[in-house]
């Protein structure tokens, strides 16, 4: 029987306290594979614009410095891995629900075959309010997850 291997991983991140382990997992596992590694982060301004934040104003020059803080950011974890001997790293920033990104939209974009993702990245009363990425993912995903605790 062969053995299957991941070529494909897509590793969510949202700059929680997990964020580096998951990385270096991420490494890991890619050397072992020669796989490419997708880093990805997925920007809910939705967030921004209802509810309590509904007074705020984004304007242009304020949507542009987040998302260069956030592609520097993932730029810099590219570079770790690299360093690291990957040699197929990719940095992507999607707008949109996380958990649909992650689970569905992505994964059918880029042909991913493997998610790495992070047990949690919210509290436990933030979990309650929005309900768990993670879970999500873990189910509704058409291709393999690896949760990192």
């Amino acid at each position: 029987m062969e053995k299957y291997q991941h070529q494909k991983f897509l590793v969510p991140i949202d700059g929680s306290k997990i964020t580096p382990h998951l990385v270096d997992r991420a490494i890991e596992l890619a050397k072992q594979n020669n796989a490419t590694i997708d880093l990805l982060n997925v920007m809910q301004i939705d967030q921004l614009t209802d509810g309590f934040a509904s007074t705020m104003e984004i304007d242009e020059d304020g949507t542009y410095t987040l998302v260069k803080t956030i592609e520097e950011r993932l730029d810099d974890l590219k570079q770790r891995a690299i360093k690291s001997g990957v040699k197929d790293v990719h940095i992507h920033i999607r707008f949109g629900s996380p958990k649909e990104v992650i689970a569905r939209e992505f994964p059918a974009d880029h042909h991913t075959d493997l998610t790495i993702i992070g047990a949690t990245g919210l509290s436990r009363v933030e979990r309650v309010l929005v309900g768990s990425t993670t879970a999500y993912v873990v189910r509704y995903s058409p291709c393999d997850v690896m949760v990192i605790h």
